[in-house]
């Protein structure tokens, strides 16, 4: 039997899943890590944590291949969270820890740029709206503020790049994570010269350039050991996760979205060049030099679930823990019995800034319409209600840029919860799809090394893989309540847009 590995690397965990040859799941694991919040906007990861929790991980699932004459994997490959920075000395020590997506330090830096004209220059060119999630505005604030750091640095590396450096010793970004750098010009498929110029880097402190359909063969020897597997097993770059996402559920025709909801969120559709947003509010990434992916990203989506959980709901979670059942299953059952509205209770759930739409790190998270009627069951349903109206938010922005909307496909932890999934299609008054396969991201992976190892001829042989296990349909009852909610949802958000500054910096001045 031939297998495969797709490889997920993700802000929390790193999962490893084991395909046959028919694209069917034989194996997976899945091991975490900490992100570390030392301080206010901090969000940041361990190098070597990291690297122990792949390395466990894959090497979990490939003894599980039962390797032999007769059994073999013939590719890893990746889909890897994006916008990560790491920076290295001349002699390629770690300066700095992983710096996140989530990590929003880089504010006061990105606004400049925002403000100056040049932002939106940049974005024109490299597609990655302004914002400090990017390594582009991460650059600027070391710059600025840890310039012994910065002035030191020879090399920088996102988190998948690292580990491949350590496995083959190689410097090489694929192209779709480089076109979430604010750095790569997204139409000359190289370093952009203005951001290099404006974060005043030299193009041999950043890797190279490559397809992800680029793999690597020559592991080293100590590494091939633990890992179970022949040093020349073909590692494929593969992508990032947000493209990597619409392959695996097959929304790569025009008009199909994507929604995840992982820690975080998105959607996106796909389009066969990139495209600029005259406002700049939707990003354009690369999933090949074919195939472009134009959405918006939240920062806040299961990771509010989780804090809700933690925060404010210890009795439903000691009593699942009593029951022996899963407290975010218990919480969507108590939700369920609160009517479409939550009963005029409002969530704005910004806990960790915003990025799409309103692109504005020192949001702040709210309750908006409390009364003494509510209740603890109001609070959960209105924090999955405003999860959902604030991704619908961003469809909006979208469908001014590539045009309607046809159908969704949902992926993410998210779509696991049938009432979420309810919520999603009654809030966009569209039928939302789940396909069968859960682990979409992996999936796409094996997908890319399918296509690279020259086993198929595109990538829309996805679809044989990706089933439909349920399509969710609105339901009418419920339109009048969101329609009527909707705008004040939106419009909320805008008005509060001046306090979220002074209620941020007073943050930044009193939590440590």
């Amino acid at each position: 039997m031939d297998y495969m590995i797709g490889i997920d690397l993700g802000t929390t965990s790193t999962k490893a899943v084991l395909f046959d040859d028919q694209n069917q799941v034989v194996a997976q694991s899945n091991v975490g890590y900490p992100l570390y919040r030392d301080q206010t906007d901090m969000a940041e990861e361990d190098l070597d944590e990291i690297f122990v929790a792949f390395t466990n991980a894959l090497a979990a699932v490939v003894r599980k291949a039962k390797l032999s004459e007769g059994n073999k994997v013939v590719a890893v490959s990746f889909s890897s969270a994006m916008h990560s920075l790491i920076a290295f000395d001349k002699d390629w020590k770690p300066l700095t820890r992983v710096i996140t997506w989530a990590d929003t330090r880089a504010v006061k830096y990105a606004d400049e740029l925002k403000e100056s004209g040049q932002g939106m220059e940049i974005y024109q060119k490299t597609g990655t709206p302004i914002h400090p999630m990017a390594p582009l505005s991460k650059l600027l604030w070391l710059k600025n503020d840890q310039p012994d750091i910065y002035n030191n640095a020879a090399h920088y590396l996102g988190i998948k790049e690292y580990l491949f450096f350590r496995l083959f010793g190689a410097n090489k970004m694929d192209i779709s994570i480089a076109s979430g750098t604010g750095l790569f010009n997204i139409f000359n498929l190289d370093w952009d010269e203005q951001a290099l110029s404006v974060t005043g880097l030299s193009k041999d402190q950043l890797p190279e350039p490559v397809s992800p359909y680029e793999y690597e063969t020559k592991m080293k020897s100590d590494y091939a050991t633990v890992l179970g597997l022949p040093a020349d097993t073909p590692f494929v770059y593969g992508a990032g996760d947000g493209p990597l996402s619409n392959l695996g559920v097959d929304a790569v025709q025009p008009g199909v979205a994507a929604i995840t909801i992982g820690t975080s969120g998105a959607i996106r559709v796909v389009s066969d060049k990139p495209v600029i947003d005259p406002k700049g509010r939707t990003f354009t990434y690369a999933l090949d030099k074919d195939h472009w992916v134009v959405g918006g990203p939240v920062n806040n989506g299961g990771d509010v679930f989780r804090w809700a959980r933690d925060n404010l709901f210890d009795a439903e979670k000691s009593t699942a823990a009593l029951l022996g059942q899963d407290a975010y299953d218990l919480m969507t059952e108590v939700a369920s019995k609160i009517p479409a509205g939550s009963d005029g209770l409002l969530f704005h759930p910004y806990l960790g800034g915003e990025r799409a739409p309103i692109w504005d790190a020192n949001a702040r998270g709210s309750f908006f319409g409390l009364n003494h009627s509510h209740t603890r069951a109001n609070m959960i349903r209105a924090v999955l209600e405003g999860i959902t109206f604030n991704v619908y938010m961003v469809s909006l922005a979208l469908e001014e840029v590539v045009g309607s909307l046809k159908s969704i496909q949902a992926t993410g932890g998210f779509a696991r919860s049938p009432l979420w999934r309810q919520m999603f299609a009654d809030i966009f008054e569209q039928p939302v799809t789940v396909p069968q396969a859960f682990e979409s991201g992996a999936l796409a992976a094996v997908v890319v090394a399918q296509k690279a190892l020259g086993q198929i001829d595109d990538l829309y042989e996805i679809s044989k893989y990706v089933g439909k296990s349920n399509t969710y349909q609105p339901d009418p009852e419920n339109f009048e309540a969101y329609r009527e909610l909707a705008p004040i949802f939106i419009r909320l958000s805008r008005q509060l847009q001046t306090e979220y500054d002074n209620i941020a910096d007073f943050q930044r001045k009193h939590m440590k």
